[in-house]
């Protein structure tokens, strides 16, 4: 509630579209980023739902700080792994900055950076923590090919 004036009148009314579900949660959000194409995607506030809840894409989400020194280390091979899936047409390799926008899912809980999870695209409210393995781009790949629903098959492999 951030009313201008604020008086008992003005409380009511905000009490009343409460209770009748007709207010939406104020989320806090860094603007939506105007060119998303890279081969890691930006999430903010307001494109949690769409992007990591999207049913249709498996999608590997990284929490982070900007001043954490663990995730600018990270940030190269984060970059190294958006690349090796980039033509993956159902995996999103996407990342959060966690201290300037809300997660809007209490499943994907963060309490220090960088919190990495797998949302299966038929499991988003499952997400599966990346813990106890290096933050390589052999762990990583190995987490993601571990619990990926749907990835193509490479030259290599066949």
């Amino acid at each position: 509630m951030e009313p201008e004036e604020f008086d008992s009148d003005v409380l009511r009314q905000f009490v009343l579209a409460f209770k009748k579900g007709k207010l939406k949660p104020i989320v806090k959000s860094q603007p939506v980023p105007k060119n998303n194409k890279g081969p890691v995607k930006v999430v903010v506030g307001k494109t949690f739902d769409t992007i990591v809840m999207d049913p249709k894409n498996d999608v590997l989400i990284e929490f982070y700080a900007p001043w954490c020194g663990h995730c600018k280390k990270l940030e190269p091979v984060y970059n190294e792994l958006g690349k090796k899936y980039k033509n993956e047409k159902n995996l999103i390799i996407a990342k959060m900055d966690a201290t300037a926008n809300d997660v809007t899912n209490d499943r994907y809980k963060v309490e220090g950076f960088p919190t990495i999870y797998f949302a299966p695209k038929d499991k988003k409210n499952n997400p599966i923590k990346f813990e106890g393995g290096d933050r390589d781009l052999e762990h990583l790949s190995k987490f993601i090919e571990e619990h990926a629903t749907k990835l193509s098959r490479t030259k290599e492999e066949l």
